[in-house]
């Protein structure tokens, strides 16, 4: 049996774990910041650009469970290894590419690359810390993750804006390659492996199946806007929600029948799971819709250059870990779920504020001028997604938590694809039937209205919030799941 590293060697390990998944959360809002120079350097249409972002978590929500059950069989460090190292090489290909259609399928990639690694991450962690050690670890494991999600607009656009090497936007992946090469040589030398007791079987045919049903669904409400909706866009909708339908009833045959399936079914029995994870689909849906459509306000219709843009977004993310901590250690505890009640409704009234902002100010708002509303909206997302995991899992019974968890990261990434789809449609759909005397008042009539959609999105969301349990656990759920930590190499 070898031994688990500790001190230094330990350390650098940790290390190599927190930039994997500070690369991952980066690049999943980093891009957002820089689309308005992809579409004039490619030439990209506005479907294109929604696959730009969308294609990295629609590929990061499909395989996350896949990505989950192969480091359990075939060893978490080699997994994390595997998907680190082609993560870097697809952000190669992403930097290199030449027009739309190879920056998308590089951003895919990229999403199945972060799914290999990202679930080894937390299980990595804990095999190499005893229970009694993991706080401080997990604690700067929350920190980074917090700094990363909501830092990615910011860096993004001091990148692009920097034009090192002449590389404009195409830095923002090149970025990634001396990082990732550094935590690739420390994760092949200190991180241990390890493996599941009990090794699970990969549900290949329930993987493909919920790829094909949310492509059917995706691929033709992104496109179907520029081909002014033909038939075959509304005949692949239907047929992508019959197959998801279809991997539903499959998924409860094979958990009936004692399997393995790649969803429970039976979670969704429990109501406060169900609630939850409705209120994760209203909540991420329109969140993820406004960090695409702020971008292109901004600086396509307000002609805001690409750093002015990016550190328009300081309010945002400066409340956003303000928030997160508060509620986290204490409103949870002092009001309960009503904290995740108050969070939509405080984005609500951040996109209230926005709307009234830009339509008084019109083509001259200033990045002073939406500070409010941007606060707002950074104050409400801190609310929510510190504390939100504790309260959908806490009635789950603990041998489903593993499950629920993988489900939860699912949804997550899932609703962050449909946000862009779904709102990024509704957005250019208003543009094109927008009205005005400039391109400013065209793009402040669309902003507007969508606005009003995702603050009603953010008030559904409170609602689905009150189906939650009153009260959190004393402890999270997920700290009853631990990693098998005897190394897999001693093994028989």
């Amino acid at each position: 049996m070898s031994a688990l590293p500790t001190g230094r060697a330990r350390s650098f390990a940790l290390i190599s774990l927190f930039l994997a998944s500070f690369m991952e959360l980066l690049d999943a809002t980093i891009v957002n910041v820089a689309l308005p120079q992809i579409e004039q350097s490619l030439s990209a249409h506005s479907s294109e650009l929604q696959w730009m972002v969308a294609s990295y978590t629609l590929a990061l929500a499909i395989g996350l469970i896949t990505g989950s059950r192969l480091g359990d069989i075939y060893g978490r460090k080699r997994l994390f290894v595997v998907g680190l190292v082609l993560f870097t090489l697809s952000s190669v290909l992403c930097g290199l590419a030449m027009n739309p259609e190879m920056l998308i399928a590089s951003r895919g990639l990229q999403g199945f690359a972060a799914a290999a690694m990202i679930p080894q991450v937390l299980s990595s962690i804990q095999v190499m810390y005893k229970p009694s050690e993991r706080a401080g670890a997990m604690a700067g494991f929350s920190a980074l993750a917090g700094v990363a999600a909501v830092s990615g607009p910011i860096l993004g656009a001091v990148l692009t804006d920097a034009d090192l090497f002449g590389w404009g936007w195409r830095t923002i992946f090149f970025v990634n390659v001396p990082v990732g090469i550094f935590a690739v040589l420390c994760a092949i030398r200190f991180i241990p492996e390890s493996a599941a007791p009990v090794r699970h079987r990969l549900d290949i045919p329930g993987v493909l199946m919920l790829a094909a049903g949310i492509l059917g669904v995706l691929y033709p409400l992104t496109m179907g806007r520029e081909q002014d909706w033909p038939l075959w866009t509304f005949l692949m909708m239907a047929a992508g929600v019959l197959i998801l339908l279809g991997f539903v009833v499959l998924q409860r045959r094979e958990e009936r029948g004692g399997g393995e399936p790649l969803v429970a079914v039976s979670l969704f029995k429990n109501r406060s799971f169900a609630a939850g994870m409705a209120l994760m689909m209203l909540f991420f849906i329109p969140m993820n819709g406004f960090f695409l459509i702020q971008t292109l306000f901004l600086q396509l219709g307000l002609d805001y250059p690409i750093l002015k843009s990016g550190l328009t977004m300081i309010p945002f993310s400066v409340m956003v870990p303000i928030l997160a901590g508060l509620s986290a250690a204490i409103l949870a505890r002092k009001i309960g779920k009503v904290v995740l009640q108050l969070g939509p409704l405080v984005i609500a009234a951040g996109f209230v504020v926005l709307i009234f902002t830009v339509q008084a100010a019109g083509a001259g708002v200033t990045p002073w001028q939406l500070i409010a509303g941007l606060a707002l909206g950074g104050a409400g997302f801190g609310m929510v997604v510190a504390p939100v995991g504790i309260f959908v899992l806490s009635e789950v019974p603990v041998k489903s938590a593993g499950s629920a968890s993988g489900l939860f990261n699912t949804t997550t990434q899932l609703s962050g694809a449909l946000g862009v789809a779904i709102i990024g449609t509704i957005f250019f759909n208003a543009l094109d039937a927008g009205t005005g005397t400039s391109r400013p008042a065209v793009f402040a009539g669309a902003f507007t209205s969508t606005m009003w959609i995702m603050a009603g999105g953010m008030v559904l969301a409170a609602v689905a919030a009150s189906f939650l349990p009153r009260w959190a656990p004393e402890t999270d759920p997920l700290e009853s799941i631990e990693a098998d930590p005897t190394p897999a190499e001693s093994r028989t």
